[in-house]
Parts: C-alpha cells; sequence; structure tokens
C-alpha cells in the first residue's frame, strides 16, 4: 500500500523575532549574508552586512518595525502567514501535513522539514510564498530545501513550486481587492513590486536575453519565462485586465531600493514624486503583488513613508490596497497548488 499523505512546506521571506535593535540586527544580517540576497564575494559581503549594515540599519529598522508591530500577534507578515497556513491545512484535510518555514529566522526551514523527516511521505511540497520567482527568494529557498534534505538516509519526492504570477486565484484576489475601492476616483494607479539590484536580472538570465531592449520585460515567452521582471507584468496585466483599468491609467514600478548600485526601474519613489510635481496627481492607488501578506515592505514603506512624501509633494491622498492575506479566495488558490 503507497503512502497517501503529502507534507506541505510554506515559506515566506522572515521576520525578527521582536522589533528591538538586537533582534533586528539579528535578522540582518542573517538575511543580507545569503550569497543570493547581497551576491558579492563572501568577505566583503560579512564586512559590509556585520560592519556597516547592521549597525548602522538596525536601530532605524527597528524603529519601523515597532511602527507596525502587533502587541499580542507580533509581526504582522508572521502572524498573517501562520494564519494562512492553518486555514489551508484545514481546507485540505487529513491527506496533507501543513507547515509554515521563514528563509530567515523562526521557524527556520530546517527545523520545519524535520517535522517530515522519519515519516513516510507521498511526497513533499515546497511552495514559497513569492509569486513572482527573483533567486534572491524563491531560488534561496529551494537552495536551503535541497541543502537540509542531501544530509537525510530516506528523501522522499520533492515537488518544488517556481512561481505563480498569473495565479487565477491570486489575480482574482488582487481584482476583489481593488474592487473594494471607486477606482474612478484615483489619477493614477500603481503596482508597486519589490525591487532588484538590476545586475541579479542578468545573472539570471541563462539565454543572454535581459536587456536587450527597454521592452524585454514588457511581455513573457519563453525566452524571459522566468525573469522576474516579466512575471512583474504578467501579474500586473492580468489584475489591470480584470479591473478594466486601460493601459495609460497605471504604472509598474519597484521599491526598497538599497545602495547605490543600478537596481530595477522605474523607482515606485520617483513616480510617485514624478505624478505629485508634474502631473498634478492627487489621489494614487497602489497594489504591491509581489507581496503575500502585508508587512513592513506595504504598511510601513508604502501606506506611510510614500503616502508621507506624496502630500509633501503636493498630492492629498495614496491609498494602499490590502494584500493577499487571508482572503478566502487566496487561501483556496494556495489549497489547489498544494492538490495540483
Amino acid at each position: 500500500m503507497q503512502p497517501t499523505k503529502t507534507g506541505i512546506l510554506l515559506v515566506n521571506l522572515g521576520t525578527p523575532d521582536s522589533y528591538r535593535t538586537p533582534d533586528v540586527r539579528k535578522y540582518l544580517v542573517e538575511f543580507l549574508t545569503d550569497p543570493r540576497v547581497i551576491d558579492i564575494p563572501a568577505v566583503p559581503r560579512q564586512l559590509l552586512v556585520r560592519g556597516i549594515i547592521g549597525p548602522f540599519r538596525a536601530p532605524k529598522s527597528a524603529a519601523t518595525y515597532k511602527e507596525i508591530w502587533d502587541d499580542e500577534k507580533g509581526s504582522p507578515l508572521f502572524f498573517i502567514s501562520q494564519e494562512l497556513r492553518d486555514l489551508v491545512a484545514e481546507a485540505l484535510g487529513d491527506d496533507f501535513q501543513v507547515e509554515l518555514a521563514m528563509r530567515y529566522q523562526k521557524p527556520s526551514v530546517e527545523s520545519v522539514l524535520n517535522k517530515f523527516k522519519g515519516k513516510v511521505m507521498k511526497k513533499i511540497k515546497v511552495i514559497p510564498l513569492f509569486p513572482q520567482y527573483a533567486s534572491a527568494t524563491t531560488g534561496s529557498v529551494h537552495e536551503e530545501v535541497m541543502r537540509v534534505v542531501s544530509g537525510w538516509q530516506t528523501i522522499p519526492d520533492i515537488e518544488f513550486v517556481n512561481s505563480y504570477p498569473e495565479n487565477p486565484g491570486m489575480i482574482e484576489t488582487f481584482v476583489e481587492r481593488g474592487k473594494a475601492h471607486d477606482l474612478d476616483e484615483y489619477d493614477h494607479i500603481l503596482f508597486s513590486y519589490h525591487g532588484l539590484p538590476a545586475r541579479q536580472l542578468v545573472k539570471a538570465d541563462e539565454g543572454n536575453h535581459c536587456g536587450q531592449s527597454k521592452e524585454c520585460c514588457f511581455v513573457r515567452d519563453e525566452k524571459n519565462y522566468y525573469c522576474y521582471g516579466a512575471q512583474c507584468y504578467s501579474t500586473t496585466y492580468a489584475i489591470a485586465e480584470g479591473l478594466g483599468i486601460p493601459k495609460d491609467r497605471y504604472t509598474v514600478c519597484f521599491q526598497s531600493r538599497l545602495g547605490k548600485q543600478p537596481w530595477k526601474e522605474p523607482y515606485t519613489v520617483e513616480i510617485i514624486e514624478d505624478l505629485a510635481k508634474n502631473k498634478g496627481a492627487k489621489k494614487l492607488l497602489v497594489f504591491c503583488p509581489a507581496f503575500t501578506a502585508d508587512c513592513l515592505e506595504t504598511i510601513f514603506e508604502i501606506g506611510d513613508e510614500y503616502a508621507e512624501d506624496f502630500e509633501k509633494w503636493g498630492g492629498e491622498k495614496l491609498t494602499l490596497v490590502e494584500g493577499l492575506n487571508t482572503h478566502p479566495r487566496w487561501v483556496q488558490a494556495v489549497a489547489d497548488m498544494c492538490r495540483n
């Protein structure tokens, strides 16, 4: 008789144990010393992160984490991901064991994978909670899973989900979130994705297609199928189509730039400034479709910092669209990915 139980490993990025500076520094060091995140040689990477970024950025990051921290539940990214795990487990039933790990900090990928170790599983399915593939996110999760199971004597069938930028349930959820707003009220709509260093996009392009034209990310095809930029645009097109938004009413942009090296453009903050100062925009609506759970980058960076910048530059109102979080259609979509 064959085993019937499937292990599901949901993985999100991670979060500090608390908003206190030592915990934030610990998180930043683990996160930023990952060679897939800061892709420079090991020695300068360690010196940069441990000697400069960790000590100097941690206090500021701690203050921002404190702004969004829930006194009872903790970090929004963590407790929303936990709630998603529980709802997906309920939807799937007894033939599935659904677990949640964080790529950085707790619970670690290794500690959660060990919950499957020693059990006779039909297979383990790994679903990173990042709709668009990037080496620094999904790639890092897959690498860590392979590192852990390489030490097991019995390795069951393992299935990796690479990306799902046009997943119907995900798109439908964002469309429903968008319909909660009067779209005609806004002068322009932004689809803001987490940024990546431009060199990482080039490195991830195995076919030397990246950057050959300014429009190379605008259409996702067999040449750039796994390209982060192309996947971001394909997600945007699907949401915009579902909401009936014409192309001249929205812009795709990228946030969270770190350092002075070129990152994926256009930068969200520069688009917001231009819309306020030069285009006369007074009201902006912002989707963040790279994030499956609202977190520091959505709640604080967009909802607070960029909203304040927009008003400073002459705008009146910047509104953040709620993320996927635990919307029932998104729960169903994740459960469907687990089954199929």
